[in-house]
């Protein structure tokens, strides 16, 4: 990078200690998720949500972390982390910290949501505290929907042992010949296909495997049961697709897929009552250590409290929220209205679907357009974008998508409605070898009256979803710029083509200049600093990680420059840390909706600067995705987002608060004076983005 004012000096060596651990931090947030279930100041149900999420969250956290860490160490590849610590090291630590959690997580459930769900008449019961009358009900429903589905396999000379397939809740169990006197150990499979838990009654359940356990006699005719444990097993579920030696991306992911069922076990769950022997044969057999065992309070799998959730009790849960429609106007479509302003919309306080859909769904249909590209990572099965670009295929209209069938844990969903575009006559294009397409583009081509070509674009936050655009928290840039319109059409040729386009007017890109783009801003902060000028770094992410963005922070901190960092997951940045980083704050909400935009402000010597866009501050986005971010030139605009950061860093809003030491506090007010729920106070407000500009 070539020198320029004020550029930081590279010479003084940062402390070695600067980063925190990042799958320590990972745990840490989910500990701030967990904090929310346990918090009785949020409705009932969404309590339970939370345990719900907690529990999915860390699912994922042991198959693609723990399960890559592992895959490293076993072939040799794991190298001394950017915390200082040996890779064996991180596993221990982090599963002395998973321990802690799932204890607490459990005890949240059984000792604070479990009673409160109970004097608001939902209670969910073991097989023994059922009436009479509601065992004989589940009893029937066994016969009826449970037993036809169920597969005993027993374990003897002639039937090895079983697979046990990831996530999935199994029942060990010991039966004896009443004959022979022979110990035989079978595994039944509690059916995924059925609810997580068994409505004895309404508003009354049980866990699927208790109503399991309560008929293994009849799975076993004529044997005597002895002893039934529930136990899950974590596999590693990450892909790993040779893409330089994959002539069909496609066949390659679909048979990886196949074999991802068969990944080695990370993690084992058993309930704390399990049996010495039972135990023993399970950790041979699945080929687990013992800090791979997890013993816990039953019932396992509580990610299954999604269906407690959701049930109809609108006074346990969050008061209704209906998203804004006045993003734009009713009146005269999206094209007329983009022609007269640039429209930045935050989903879900403004509707997906009068927005972005609309724009999707107005190009499909209008005459005038001519082409329409767009990228797709991640979407619902029924989408309707995806039914809008067919529609546009079979009006005649040119429709280029570029599709991530990589996205992780969507693999076969994306591959499916790839093959649908396909075959609607769409062209299709799968991105590049060695890179995710994680940028979210759309690019619109209409002729106008006159006959010229106009081009109209959306570039955003969050993927083209209309399912979690009502839960997670995402911007995006409606504009027919004609820069930006310019430097999407660029892009979209090096996605698809041959174009080794690195640079860009109005975006910066990964992995060529997104990096440095952020570095360079960072720099030229310090110089306005330093020449007397107003200064200061705002950044909102998701996790923040990369070393090389870090130093850069820490350089300006040193340097006097203010550095407000707003994170939800991961953070590797130690703030507060005295002559490194006194000057810099981080700070994490978590609520309602999934925050999930990135944004990165400059003060620029009181001319600010603004970018979001797809990136958070992580290796995998910065080197080996395509991301896109892009500067945000209406002031009104420009100057609402900066106000929105103070807002989420301010000492008046609810938010964890991270210390030089990785140690999270909640700051959230008391009973005489809450502090500010950002989330609340956004679907309150009035649209900061009026139709007017104003």
């Amino acid at each position: 990078m070539s020198a320029i004012p004020g550029q930081i000096s590279r010479d003084e060596p940062l402390p070695e200690d600067r980063f925190l651990d990042r799958e320590e931090s990972w745990l840490q947030f989910n500990q701030r998720v967990l904090e929310l279930a346990e918090d009785e100041t949020l409705p009932l149900l969404e309590r339970a949500r939370f345990l719900a999420i907690f529990s999915t969250n860390l699912d994922e956290f042991f198959m693609v972390r723990v399960a890559g860490l592992l895959r490293r160490i076993a072939t040799g590849l794991a190298v001394r982390s950017a915390s200082g610590r040996q890779p064996r090291e991180v596993l221990e630590r982090t599963a002395v910290i998973a321990h802690e959690l799932m204890l607490r997580h459990a005890a949240c459930f059984r000792d604070d949501v479990l009673p409160a769900l109970a004097k608001q008449d939902i209670e969910i019961l073991r097989w023994e505290e059922l009436a009479e009358a509601e065992r004989e009900h589940l009893r029937r429903l066994f016969r009826e929907r449970i037993y036809p589905v169920l597969t005993p396999l027993v374990v003897d000379s002639a039937h090895p042992f079983p697979y046990i397939s990831g996530r999935s809740l199994n029942l060990a169990i010991v039966v004896r010949d009443p004959d022979t006197e022979a110990r035989l150990f079978a595994r039944v499979k509690v059916p995924e296909i059925l609810p997580r838990f068994m409505e004895a009654s309404p508003n009354r359940f049980t866990p699927l495997e208790d109503v399991i356990a309560a008929h293994l006699t009849q799975l076993f005719n004529g044997m005597e049961v002895l002893e039934h444990h529930a136990f899950r097993v974590t596999r590693n579920q990450d892909l790993e697709v040779d893409e330089d030696i994959a002539e069909d991306l496609l066949l390659a992911l679909e048979k990886e897929l196949l074999r991802r069922r068969f990944g080695p076990v990370v993690r084992l769950e058993v309930e704390e009552s399990i049996s010495p022997e039972v135990l023993e044969l399970l950790t041979e057999e699945l080929g687990v250590e013992e800090r791979q065992i997890y013993r816990v309070p039953g019932p396992l799998d509580l990610g299954g409290l999604h269906q407690i959730a959701d049930l109809d009790r609108s006074e346990l849960k969050y008061p209704p929220f209906v998203p804004s429609k006045a993003a734009l106007p009713t009146e005269g479509g999206v094209f007329a209205a983009l022609r007269e302003r640039d429209i930045v919309v935050q989903h879900p306080y403004d509707s997906f679907a009068t927005s972005v859909q609309r724009m999707v769904e107005e190009a499909a249909a209008d005459p005038r357009v001519l082409a329409i590209k767009q990228t797709l990572y991640r979407t619902s099965g029924d989408s309707p974008i995806v039914d809008a670009l067919i529609d546009a295929a079979d009006a005649g209209k040119q429709v280029v998508v570029i599709v991530e069938i990589k996205a992780r844990f969507d693999e076969s969903a994306n591959i499916e409605w790839a093959r649908k575009l396909e075959q609607a006559g769409c062209h299709v294009v799968y991105g590049f070898v060695g890179l995710k397409t994680h940028c979210k583009l759309l690019l619109v081509v209409r002729q106008e009256a006159d006959g010229s070509l106009r081009r109209y674009c959306h570039i955003g936050t969050g993927n083209y979803h209309p399912k979690t655009a009502r839960l997670y928290e995402d911007l995006g840039l409606l504009t027919a710029d004609l820069e930006i319109a310019e430097d999407v059409t660029e892009l979209f040729n090096h996605l698809t083509g041959y174009s080794r386009q690195v640079s860009y007017r109005q975006l910066l890109v990964a992995p060529n200049t997104l990096r440095s783009g952020l570095v360079l801003r960072i720099e030229r902060e310090i110089g306005h600093h330093r020449a007397g000028r107003p200064a200061h770094i705002r950044f909102k992410c998701n996790s923040l990680v990369d070393e090389v963005v870090i130093d850069a922070l820490y350089r300006a901190s040193q340097a006097g420059v203010p550095v407000d960092v707003w994170v939800r997951g991961i953070c590797a940045l130690r703030p507060g840390v005295p002559g490194l980083s006194e000057n810099i704050r981080v700070r994490s909400v978590l609520g309602r909706f999934l925050e999930h935009s990135r944004i990165f402000a400059y003060e620029c010597g009181g001319k600010p600067e603004v970018w979001f866009g797809s990136a958070d501050l992580m290796h995998r986005n910065l080197d080996r995705r395509v991301e896109a971010l892009v500067r945000v030139n209406d002031p009104v605009h420009r100057d609402e987002l900066l106000r929105l950061l103070d807002k989420g860093v301010a000492a008046d809003t609810s938010s964890w608060w991270l210390d030089g030491d990785g140690v999270w506090t909640r700051h959230n007010g008391d009973a005489e004076a809450p502090a500010l729920d950002i989330q609340t106070h956004l679907m309150r407000s009035r649209r900061w983005r009026t139709v007017d500009g104003g």
